[in-house]
């Protein structure tokens, strides 16, 4: 509850100011304007329809950004499956040795769990590659952290080793034909991933429902006054603005944080958990240890 307080203080700092300011100016006779409050009615419906309209929009933004990456976390089990299944079948018949089928495998799973990784730091824009240092080689680890695309890097990397599994017949001629629509997938996700981080809602819907909540701050009040003073319940105004006002100020905010998905904070799309998902459940394949399982910290997922 603190934090809901403390990202909406400017809003409820100035209710409680202007609801105070007009209370105490009617109870000193100082004025006596006051406005009908079918006005109040009017206004609070206009901005009803725009903090609707944007949190309707905000949340379809989070939960296109939350099926992304659903969708990378089946495609990545699809992904392990057909490295495994695949080169398995390659050992069975003699065309490769299982000791350099188990390499590769391990190589190309670690990478499918580092892209995922990868990618949430891309999206973050935070730079803590040493996360997933442990899922590549030396070489190719330093190499990807100097790339500004790393995920597309590795998703590269990705394409040119089954080509080169294929002219070793680790791979069959038309395994490529069904794990090359995979690696696309997980591009166009990424690009998904991106539109949403690089393309927030026109600033108009920001700005003129800001105006119009503080319009409405401004004015609840002073068409409260006048009903309430004839029954000598003036000060009213100020819970009762405030509440109303708290209100509309909530689900304002709320349509604000949930328009940005990939910003970190408690009310992203759980990457980081996503993630470890991801490894939790590839590694498994493998038949390797599993990491920690990550849990909510004070009810949330990160």
């Amino acid at each position: 509850m603190r934090k809901v307080f403390w990202n909406i203080r400017f809003e409820t700092f100035t209710t409680l100011l202007v609801a105070t300011t007009i209370f105490v100016l009617h109870e000193n006779k100082v004025t006596s304007i006051a406005l009908p409050f079918s006005i109040a009615g009017i206004l609070g419906s206009a901005l009803a329809i725009f903090i609707a309209f944007r949190n309707q929009s905000s949340y379809a933004r989070w939960w296109e950004a939350r099926t992304i990456w659903g969708g990378i976390i089946n495609n990545s089990r699809i992904f392990a499956r057909q490295i495994i299944a695949n080169v398995d079948n390659a050992v069975t018949v003699g065309k490769s040795s299982k000791t350099d089928a188990d390499l590769y495998k391990k190589e190309m799973i670690d990478r499918q769990i580092a892209f995922a990784h990868c990618l949430r730091l891309h999206l973050r824009k935070q730079n803590n590659f040493e996360e997933l240092q442990h899922l590549l080689s030396e070489t190719e680890f330093e190499v990807v952290k100097q790339k500004q695309n790393s995920p597309n890097m590795l998703l590269l990397k990705q394409g040119v080793r089954i080509k080169e599994a294929m002219q070793k017949e680790m791979l069959g001629a038309f395994d490529n034909i069904s794990m090359e629509p995979s690696l696309a997938t997980f591009s166009n996700w990424q690009s998904a991933c991106e539109r949403i981080k690089q393309t927030p809602l026109p600033m108009n819907y920001q700005y003129f429902t800001k105006l119009f909540l503080y319009v409405f701050i401004f004015g609840f009040p002073i068409c409260l006054i006048g009903d309430f003073s004839k029954n000598n319940m003036g000060f009213m105004i100020i819970p009762v603005s405030f509440i109303i006002c708290f209100v509309f100020a909530v689900m304002n905010r709320v349509g604000e944080i949930n328009e940005n998905p990939f910003e970190n904070q408690i009310s992203d799309i759980p990457m980081t958990a996503l993630c470890n998902t991801i490894e939790r459940d590839l590694k498994e394949m493998l038949g390797e240890n599993l990491p920690e399982k990550i849990e909510p910290k004070n009810g949330y997922l990160y």
